[in-house]
């Protein structure tokens, strides 16, 4: 191990020792704490809970561990740690050896949290399957609008506008980058709407249906009209990922242009458009990606072909296609296995012509 790298552990380990100092060290909860409480909520036949904690607090590292904490106990089932993908009990939580590493800050009234670590932050397919339906289970036992904060990712426009919908503004929303730990009089969270064990893109496949049914129809009502052609491309070169990109992706664009195809970067447009754009749809390509969040708006029969190296275990997509019932196609691409290439994906264009 480098000097740099040393100096780096040490400084961690430092820091680590004096929060401890200050907050005490967390432990698993070991016994029933008469300041918090649970409520059964069942959705189509799907079990959650609900939590409330007077006086609780909760920290974050803002990618794979939320504890929620109250008198130094982590309170398992409602605390998310994800260790390389796979879901694991609060005894894997990082409190547990480094402590709750931010100062502590205090706020009046109840919040809602609505982390999750990185997944749940700005990725557009989870937060609309992950974040968004927490408010939904939450609706069931309490006025969202009794609620005085939510506790939530750094916030770009596109999020704020689906948390318009239920009337929630800028102003109640906490950022949970800023604040990594939190306290208030009361602590609100629920269960995951779907992921409670295992390696989440397998069980991502299990979501259930009321989620999608609940998302058509909250936000479809409110789609803005736009220009836009029925029959499109999906422009995946807008986002940094390097996975499922298609590496001819200059010749498919040509090709489906001389088809009568349009190519959209989804993200440039605004929510609302972008239920108008899959709302109005004939025929969707493209390379397997967030931005198919957005099949669950489309009508009945629209055709979709999705692009997805044979390997990748994530076929969610599907799912939606079957509740929607849509015309759902897959083009599974063989592994490459040149790594200086940039993209995973080589598209046939003969293997688009014959779906098409």
């Amino acid at each position: 191990m480098s000097l740099k790298k040393i100096i780096k552990l040490l400084y961690k380990l430092f820091i680590s020792k004096i929060f401890i100092c200050i907050y005490g060290k967390v432990q698993i909860q070991y016994e029933e704490i008469k300041d918090i409480k649970t409520e059964k909520i069942i959705i189509d036949k799907n079990h959650y809970k609900l939590i409330k904690i007077k006086d609780g607090s909760i920290f974050t590292d803002y990618v794979e561990n939320v504890a929620f904490l109250k008198n130094n106990q982590i309170i398992d089932h409602f605390s998310y740690q994800q260790v390389k993908g796979n879901l694991k009990d609060s005894s894997f939580n990082s409190v547990l050896l480094r402590g709750r590493t931010r100062l502590k800050k205090k706020f009046n009234g109840s919040i809602f949290s609505l982390i999750q670590g990185a997944s749940g932050n700005n990725n557009y397919f989870h937060w609309m399957f992950d974040i968004l339906p927490k408010l939904i289970i939450l609706e069931k036992i309490i006025d969202v609008k009794e609620i005085d904060y939510f506790y939530s990712p750094e916030i770009k426009k596109w999020q704020l506008d689906t948390l318009s919908i239920f009337d929630i503004n800028k102003d109640r929303l906490i950022n949970s980058n800023k604040y990594r730990h939190i306290e208030a009089n009361e602590i609100i969270g629920s269960s995951h709407p779907w992921y409670s064990k295992g390696y989440i893109l397998e069980e991502v496949n299990k979501i259930p249906d009321w989620i999608f049914h609940e998302i058509n129809n909250r936000y479809l009502k409110f789609k803005q009209n736009f220009s836009c052609n029925s029959n499109f491309y999906i422009d995946r070169r807008e986002t940094s990922n390097t996975h499922c990109q298609i590496i001819n992706d200059d010749e498919v664009k040509d090709y489906l242009i001389k088809k009568g195809f349009s190519i959209y970067k989804v993200g440039t447009l605004n929510f609302f458009e972008q239920i108008y754009l899959f709302n109005n749809a004939k025929i969707i390509i493209g390379a397997h990606g967030a931005a198919f969040a957005n099949l669950v708006f489309c009508n009945k029969d629209t055709k979709v072909i999705d692009i997805i190296p044979e390997n990748h275990p994530n076929l969610v997509d599907a799912s939606i296609g079957k509740y929607k019932k849509l015309n759902f196609n897959y083009i599974k691409t063989k592994k490459l296995h040149d790594k200086n290439l940039n993209g995973d994906i080589w598209l046939d264009i003969n293997d688009l012509n014959k779906l098409i």
